[in-house]
This record gives structure tokens, C-alpha cells and sequence, in this order.
């Protein structure tokens, strides 16, 4: 594989227009909340607990300035940071909130938006789609078909629950088998965390930090690992999937996974005769299996690189996500940090561009 001197941002997010006219047309769980001082950022209720009456309004969600959803202030970001081409994709929760009647047409709107903005920008910006993951399989294949047909789309974003049961659900199968066929990325990002409880009776004492630092990446694991056991890369052994946050906990846990499994005495005999998976977890992450560098830390991205291959890293930033708290701030040290882990690796030239290049046909 050919080095680039590119920089190449695989995660990075955006609120294009048209989901923020969605979100602010709801009263539910997501949506966006309007303040009255005009001069304040509206808040996004995003989870359950952010829709607590007893939380003043501007205190409920997280807050969302105009870097989520502008275009310019995206390349602005991108050209402070030295990045050359994003490839973006809408923040979670995407519309797995939509009843199935909506979505379809919702998933046509935003992923035309997305085609847009990219191609308005020359070669500076990519997407990853959004499906319509409330409605039935055949539509969702239909719209993996329709968008495989726009130019500046290089994959599709999936959460981990995809049509509600997780990732193990056999009715997916239609939708890996479009995926694998098309050969489009699944970029596996997390949403819904574990159950609060999980984090006690003083978790409202640390913020997010415990659902975004622990749940979000146990969250994928999880996902990743029911994907695994069920027998999805048997079926479809050329899928392709981007997990975020190098792969949640996945390098660091997948030898105790497959010892769990080899193990088990009552997992369930499958019809080629095996119990559990034919292919190993190892040689699954090689591979299938790509990984954002979104983890901060040297030791974390050597990980990384370690279980699935130095040319199947890529660096991320999570923008819009993780901004300074210092007001008037340039640059922002979560960007700064991530560049500084992945630049200790022999292989940054490939983790900072050449491999999102090479692997996702970028100019």
C-alpha cells in the first residue's frame, strides 16, 4: 500500500439542516429544545435522562452551536487541524427513532443532503449514508442500492441495534448480504450505551464521562462480539465493517472471547457441526474488520494496529464531539492528543490518510 501525505478524518459528524428542522418538529425523546435568549444555543435531548423537568432547560442534553451542522465551520476545524478530506456521517441517533412509514423518505432526504454538501466542496468531503432501519428489510436494501449510486457516498453508518434486536438478528441477513454484495463499509458506531444504573447512585457527580468513556465502547463490543457468535462473517464472509473507537474493547478482549467460546459446554450446535462460529474472532478482525484510531493513546492505538493490521487503522477526531472547554480555544487538544498517539506508530503516514484513501477511493 502507497503512503499519502493526505490527512484523511474518517470520524467526523454533522447535523445536516434537515435533521435539525426533524429533531426540532418533536416532543420526544430526541429532540431539539429552543431556549429563549436566542443568543444560546438550543440543547439536544438525546437520551432519556436528558428529559428531566427537574434540570433547568439550559442545563438538559448537550448544548448545539451552529459546529454541528455548518459546513464551513466544518472546514474551518479541518483546516486548523491540517486535516485535507473528511468523511462524515449524521451523529447518533440517526432515525432509528422514525416510525417505519417516515424513515424511508427521511434516509432519501439526508443522504441527498449529504451528497451535496460533499460534492459542493470538491474533494474535501465524503459521507458515510444513513438506512431507514425502522422499516421493513426490502427497503432498507433498496435504499443500500439507491445510495450506491451516489458518488460521494463511501459507505453507510450503522448503530448497534440496527432494526431493533441487535446485530445477531437474522432478519439482517438481507441487508449484510446488499452490503457485502455492493462492497460498502459499515461504519459500527454506538448510541445507547448500557443501562444506567450500571454506573450508581452518583454517576449525575461525573458528567458523561462514564457513559461515553466505558459505556459507549462496551456497547460495541458487545454488538460486535453477537455479530460475531451468530455467524455473520460465516454467511457473508466478504462484509466489511469500520468500528469506532478502535474497536470499542474488541483488541484487548478478543482472546478471552474466543477462550469463552472454545470453553462453552452449552453453546449451541450449529448445522455445519461446529459450536459457535467456523471462523475464528482472529482471523475476523483481520479480515473484515477496519479500526478508527479515536483512542487518545499510544499503547491504545498499537493495540489497534497489532490485532487488525497496520493498514487497516485510520485516524478519526469524533467532531464535532470532544470541544475545548476554554473559550476562544484554537485547536482542540482531543485532535491534538489523537494526532500525538497515532504519530508515535511507524505506520502514521498510512493511519493518517493512506489508508482511508486507498481504502475508500478518495481523491
Amino acid at each position: 500500500m502507497a503512503s499519502s501525505s493526505k490527512v484523511v478524518d474518517v470520524h467526523t459528524h454533522i447535523y445536516p439542516p434537515s435533521y435539525l428542522s426533524l429533531l426540532r418538529s418533536r416532543t420526544k425523546v430526541p429532540y431539539l429544545l429552543d431556549l429563549p435568549d436566542k443568543d444560546t444555543p438550543p440543547r439536544l435531548i438525546i437520551l432519556p435522562s436528558d428529559d428531566d423537568a427537574s434540570i433547568p432547560p439550559k442545563s438538559r442534553g448537550r448544548p448545539i452551536d451552529s459546529s454541528y451542522s455548518s459546513v464551513e465551520e466544518k472546514l474551518r476545524f479541518m483546516d486548523t487541524h491540517n486535516i485535507h478530506t473528511s468523511v462524515i456521517s449524521l451523529a447518533n441517533p440517526w432515525l432509528d427513532f422514525l416510525p417505519a412509514e417516515e424513515s424511508v423518505e427521511w434516509a432519501r432526504t439526508i443522504n441527498d443532503e449529504m451528497q451535496v454538501l460533499c460534492k459542493i466542496n470538491g474533494h474535501r468531503l465524503y459521507a458515510f449514508a444513513t438506512l431507514p432501519l425502522s422499516a421493513s428489510p426490502e427497503a432498507i436494501v433498496a435504499e443500500i442500492v439507491r445510495i450506491r449510486q451516489l458518488n460521494r457516498i463511501r459507505g453507510i453508518i450503522l448503530s448497534t441495534t440496527a432494526l431493533g434486536s441487535g446485530l445477531d438478528d437474522p432478519a439482517l441477513d438481507p441487508i449484510w448480504s446488499a452490503l457485502e454484495e455492493l462492497k460498502m463499509m459499515i461504519f459500527l458506531h454506538p448510541h445507547y450505551g448500557l443501562p444506567p444504573e450500571i454506573y450508581g447512585p452518583r454517576a449525575a457527580e461525573y458528567g458523561h464521562v462514564l457513559p461515553l468513556a466505558l459505556g459507549f465502547p462496551l456497547e460495541t463490543t458487545i454488538a460486535f462480539t453477537r455479530m460475531w457468535l451468530s455467524g455473520v462473517f460465516d454467511r457473508f464472509s466478504a462484509l466489511r465493517i469500520l468500528i469506532a473507537h478502535a474497536g470499542g474493547t474488541v483488541p484487548y478482549l478478543a482472546g478471552r472471547i474466543e477462550s469463552c467460546v472454545q470453553h462453552e459446554r452449552h453453546f449451541p450446535p450449529q448445522a455445519h457441526g461446529h459450536r459457535g462460529p467456523v471462523r475464528d474472532l482472529t482471523a475476523v478482525l483481520r479480515d473484515n474488520v477496519w479500526l478508527d484510531a479515536v483512542v487518545y493513546e499510544e499503547t491504545s492505538v498499537n493495540a489497534a494496529v497489532e490485532m487488525v493490521g497496520r493498514e487497516k487503522v485510520m485516524f478519526g477526531t469524533d467532531h464535532p464531539f470532544f470541544p475545548p472547554l476554554r473559550k476562544g480555544a484554537k485547536g482542540w487538544s482531543s485532535v491534538q492528543t489523537n494526532v500525538a498517539a497515532v504519530a508515535a506508530h511507524k505506520a502514521s503516514n498510512l493511519i493518517m490518510g493512506g489508508n482511508a484513501v486507498e481504502l475508500l477511493g478518495l481523491d
